[in-house]
């Protein structure tokens, strides 16, 4: 998955906002994790402002759809 396709499906789960569109972005996430590392996963939470919205900090992993706090 690109950074550009991951932006794209994180600003629709981002739209709905809940529960269950934060598990979806834990999915996107972890693609992100897995094809772009730890860097790339840090980037979108910056740049998508996924702190605010989802409560996702710079730092934590993503692997298989689960958040894992370092």
């Amino acid at each position: 998955m690109t950074l550009d396709r991951a932006r794209q499906l994180l600003s629709i789960q981002i739209s709905f906002g809940g529960g269950y569109n934060a598990n979806s972005a834990k999915l996107v996430l972890s693609e992100v994790q897995r094809e772009h590392g730890q860097t790339g996963v840090d980037q979108l939470i910056r740049e998508m402002n996924l702190e605010q919205v989802f409560g996702f900090e710079p730092g934590t992993r993503f692997e298989n759809g689960i958040s894992v706090k370092n």
